[in-house]
């Protein structure tokens, strides 16, 4: 029951995810060919400019973008997928041809798309090739970008992680794990007795661990696929909509299982005098949405300034252009990067945590003497 709980849970999850994530752009998407022109920089005696390439790395995009070699980029392209006017056009981003300034334009069913900035637009009939708001019509955007495939590719290593933990224990009961359920089991265990019971207690903490450990393991898994390079990479968890997305069903989860004593403290706080209880019923509705708020920035700005942290290290070695700062800059990096291990699982566990605690305190019933 707890299994097709979670599974359920974390297909609806991810679903939402999806659709919001590929229809918000990062507003911080750097083009391609600004990271092309940094490269042509380092080689001139201009100063080298660390921003774009950084903000290109943590950025979300319609490619996946691996390594450039002998000038030209090494990715894989992604599906656009655009709903217009005229209805649904589909192709690959590799029509772009990692163009990324309006410049290069595809013809598709009659209609011409520019990308400019890692968003896509359609020209108006008969406008001029080239990025201009009075010429251009933003259609929905429903691509597979970096982002999204990343998610798709952390659902699938879920999926098979807990279809192959639960299936060893419907094959043999409570005989010690094995393989995948003996590393599990650990963390499973140490959610529901160190996260959910103590937030939320003993009585009702089943009802919310499908969601908890759904959102425990969705999170730890991205941020640890975020630290690979190339394989992963994606900055998922250092996407504000995903991050808005998980804060959202937190504050949904907890409001939607609030108890009456839970919204009596928000709307009529007891023992408090009547001008206090007016005051303090617009503080407490705020506070509903800045919890989740908290939420959302804390996992964002962790995880991004992680990557940002790593790439402006390394960037060290272009900007002084001697191979020797990289005896510095290097190990440094290197240490940043263990360090984020621990970061992607801790801040896993603080999302979790306080995830259970928010529940918690919604689904409390409190003793009256």
């Amino acid at each position: 029951m707890l299994k097709n709980k979670f599974i359920k849970t974390l297909v609806f999850s991810i679903l939402s995810l999806v659709f919001i994530n590929s229809i918000q752009a990062d507003n911080h998407a750097q083009n391609s060919s600004e990271h092309d022109g940094n490269h042509k920089k380092e080689a001139s005696d201009e100063a080298y400019d660390p921003i774009p390439v950084i903000m290109h790395h943590i950025a979300d995009a319609h490619d996946w973008h691996f390594f450039d070699y002998n000038g030209h980029a090494v990715s894989m392209p992604l599906p656009i997928i655009l709903w217009t006017d005229n209805g649904l056009v589909t192709f690959m981003s590799s029509e772009f041809h990692h163009d990324n300034t309006g410049e290069h334009v595809v013809e598709k069913k009659g209609m011409r798309f520019i990308k400019f900035h890692e968003k896509i637009y359609q020209l108006k009939d008969g406008a001029p090739a080239g990025f201009d708001y009075e010429t251009t019509i933003k259609p929905l955007d429903l691509s597979i970008t970096k982002n999204v495939f990343a998610m798709l590719m952390s659902v699938l290593i879920i999926l098979i992680v807990f279809i192959k933990t639960a299936s060893h224990y419907a094959k043999n009961g409570a005989v010690a794990p094995k393989g995948i359920a003996s590393f599990m089991e650990p963390l499973i265990i140490f959610v529901r007795d160190d996260i959910a019971k103590v937030n939320i207690g003993e009585k009702k903490y089943m009802k919310f661990m499908p969601y908890l450990l759904t959102v425990f393991f969705f999170i730890w898994f991205n941020n640890l696929l975020g630290l690979i390079p190339w394989i992963g990479g994606a900055n998922l968890t250092g996407n504000i909509a995903v991050t808005f997305v998980l804060a959202v069903f937190t504050m949904l989860v907890t409001n939607f299982n609030g108890n009456k004593e839970y919204w009596g403290h928000i709307f009529w706080m007891p023992g408090a005098p009547v001008p206090v209880k007016i005051m303090l019923i617009p503080i407490e509705l705020v506070g509903i949405v800045i919890k989740p708020f908290a939420l959302m920035v804390r996992l964002f700005a962790n995880i991004t300034a992680g990557h940002i942290v790593v790439l402006s290290l390394i960037s060290l070695i272009f900007i002084f252009k001697n191979a020797a700062m990289g005896a510095v800059s290097v190990p440094f990096a290197l240490f940043i990067s263990v360090l984020e291990l621990l970061v992607a699982f801790l801040q896993a566990y603080v999302f979790t945590m306080l995830s259970a605690l928010f529940i918690g305190t919604a689904v409390a019933e409190h003793e009256h003497h």
